[in-house]
């Protein structure tokens, strides 16, 4: 069953009635999440492989592959193999790398017992949460909310999605399908805007997982922090990429080049800014504006921009007093919601275009005077999603990966670490915080308890007070 609204951007303090469109309230929607949870069909593995299964069903038989690639072309103009592409192939095989490896995420892990202890035996276990809030995003509206789902689904719990409201049509596929293939009394669709966010933390539900900015992360976790909901914040930043001299500058420009146009640079991991050495500065903007426009095939014009809002954003990024020497582009729309891919050159580090996230096709580029000082300029600001870095020299790469906190790092390519599911994915610091993809979201949806069994005997009385100078040497030895 699905509970539906409209509302202004997730995550903002309005108040919502109880009461949705369709009659059925969001209290009512957990209290029948949590009847099924109690009833403890989630917990047995069959149960969770099932609702895997259903969920790669839903992203493959074509009449639902097609759904999902008709509203991700209404909600953000995604052609075809674009949506199958970041949307839909990650979240299968997300789904599948969970299935293949289940049985071992559950097993019990049995640890020994120190002298004071034995005998007896221990494990911990991990063990599903309950009932478990998703939030998505708008930028990839069915990869980045049902990959979580993954997780949740993997761990055994109960789960209530909701999907951003600026992606309707993809949210109301969402709604349709989810309960359709799997298990309709153990997930629940909320669509809308704030009102359902913040009546949803206010459940008390026990994991909320959030993607999206770090603004509304923070009104995220100030929501659950009265009922002490635990929170994954899954959020983003400036993240920088470093091109050193002595980068392959033509695979640089080219790899940059596609993954900026990706999505119209609406990603949380896109490069948002380069840092490059004076010596291949003019050669690397050269080959970026010629790959950026042979990717695009010769079309002219703007990429879509998700809404007016966005594209009004970026224009003022733009119209901003940056300082900078606008090579490529320039021409941000909100009455079209487009924008042409642009390239600024040396834009003051002060400016809003090198201080706020960008999240759209305009990419800064700063020269540096070598690693050091793009090294001193990614550390004078937040840590980034995720720090890039281009360099024939390992001992280059590896001084980034160890001087530069962030998220992840990545070497002579760009974003490909979100589709290993063998890596943890997630910030640190403003960036975010815990992570998810494989094993690691597996354990952000479970609780490990520990369990420990002793037998009735023997009971050694030596333990047990009252306690004389002999038991006590006796007792030291022991503890």
């Amino acid at each position: 069953m699905t509970v539906t609204r409209t509302g202004e951007p997730t995550g903002a303090t309005d108040d919502a009635s109880d009461d949705a469109s369709d009659g059925t309230s969001v209290r009512e929607q957990v209290a029948r999440l949590r009847t099924t949870f109690r009833g403890g069909r989630t917990r047995d593995r069959s149960w969770r492989l099932r609702q895997l299964s259903g969920l790669e069903r839903m992203l493959t038989e074509a009449e639902a592959e097609d759904e999902f690639v008709a509203a991700l072309a209404a909600d953000l103009g995604r052609p075809r193999v674009d949506a199958w592409m970041a949307d839909l192939a990650p979240t299968v095989a997300e789904s599948r790398h969970a299935r293949r490896h289940l049985r071992r995420w559950m097993r019990p892990h049995r640890v020994g017992l120190p002298l004071s202890v034995q005998p007896g035996s221990a494990r911990w276990v991990h063990e599903p949460l309950g009932v478990v809030l998703v939030i998505g995003p708008w930028n990839y509206p069915a990869y980045l909310t049902l990959a979580p789902l993954v997780a949740a689904f993997a761990a055994g719990n109960c789960a209530v999605v909701k999907p951003s409201e600026y992606a309707p049509a993809t949210a109301e596929v969402l709604a349709r399908l989810l309960p359709r293939y799997t298990d309709p009394d153990a997930v629940a669709v909320v669509t809308g805007g704030p009102g359902e966010t913040q009546e949803l933390l206010a459940q008390g539900l026990d994991h909320a997982f959030f993607t999206g900015s770090p603004e509304v992360g923070a009104k995220v976790m100030a929501a659950a922090a009265p009922h002490l909901t635990p929170v994954t914040l899954e959020l983003g930043g400036k993240s920088p990429v470093i091109v050193a001299a002595d980068a392959d500058v033509e695979v640089a420009a080219r790899r940059i080049a596609w993954t900026k146009l990706m999505n119209s640079g609406q990603t949380c991991v896109a490069p948002d800014y380069l840092l490059v050495d004076s010596a291949v500065r003019d050669e690397l903007v050269e080959r970026l504006v010629a790959e950026t426009a042979r990717m695009r095939g010769g079309a002219g014009g703007g990429v879509r921009i998700v809404d007016a809002r966005q594209a009004a954003r970026l224009a003022g990024l733009l119209a901003d007093d940056h300082g900078g020497t606008v090579v490529a582009g320039g021409t941000i729309d909100p009455e079209t919601r487009t924008g042409e891919p642009t390239v600024v050159l040396d834009p003051r580090p002060g400016s809003r275009l090198m201080t706020e996230e960008i999240f759209g096709p305009i990419l800064p580029v700063l020269t540096v005077d070598g690693v050091d000082a793009a090294i001193a300029h990614v550390n004078a600001g937040p840590k980034p999603l995720a720090a890039y870095v281009f360099t024939g020299s390992s001992r280059t790469a590896e001084r980034v990966t160890r001087e530069v906190p962030a998220g992840a790092t990545v070497v002579n390519h760009l974003m490909f670490h979100v589709l290993v599911p063998q890596l943890p994915f997630g910030g640190v610091g403003r960036s975010g915080s815990g992570a998810y993809h494989g094993r690691f979201g597996f354990e952000t949806f479970s609780h490990r308890r520990a369990v420990l069994r002793k037998p009735a005997r023997p009971d050694p009385g030596i333990v047990y007070p009252p306690y004389d100078g002999r038991t006590e040497r006796l007792l030291r030895r022991i503890f």
